[in-house]
């Protein structure tokens, strides 16, 4: 029961390595690491874009992360069973930055994503919480990545469910 504090010493760690120049986050991590990223479901690349985002940009923080890997990491057990995604998610199958619902436009790209977040089904080169995802949550009342999940997760698929919510707010 201690994988999230597992979690964020490699983040630190990783934070560091980063920092100190090295980019290529191949050679991030050990056999102990990346077995921690395979029990909550995680990708290497996953992992290093909040930890290059952090570095870039000073968000998300590392509890922001610890947060979103716990709603990937519960939806991976509970809904999952621990069994990884099929299928991936990328650039050519994702609605774009206009693509509106509900008069929300960018609301589709993120609720397409952050399913696939929660599947572990997204492309090496999408990343749910990037610098779009945290413009379009903040425009929109201000949410937290790791709550905009859980609920998609409550959601079951209804996506009229969050469009209310987020009206709501």
């Amino acid at each position: 029961m201690t994988w999230n504090d597992r979690f964020l010493e490699l983040f630190d760690r990783c934070v560091k390595r980063y920092q100190s120049g090295d980019r290529d986050f191949t050679g991030y991590y050990t056999t102990a690491d990346s077995a921690l990223l395979k029990e909550i479901g995680y990708k290497p690349r996953e992992f290093f874009d909040f930890v290059e985002d952090y570095c870039e940009e000073g968000t998300p923080s590392p509890s922001t992360a610890v947060l979103v890997a716990a709603a990937r990491r519960d939806y991976f057990e509970v809904v999952m069973q621990g069994k990884p995604g099929e299928k991936e998610l990328n650039r050519d199958n994702v609605p774009t930055f206009g693509d509106e619902l509900a008069g929300m436009a960018y609301l589709p790209r993120i609720l397409v994503k952050a399913k696939a977040k929660l599947r572990g089904e997204l492309d090496p080169d999408l990343m749910y919480g990037c610098g779009g995802d945290r413009a379009f949550l903040q425009r929109n009342g201000d949410l937290h990545l790791a709550d905009f999940l859980r609920r998609v997760w409550a959601a079951e698929g209804d996506d009229a469910k969050i469009v209310e919510w987020i009206k709501s707010r």
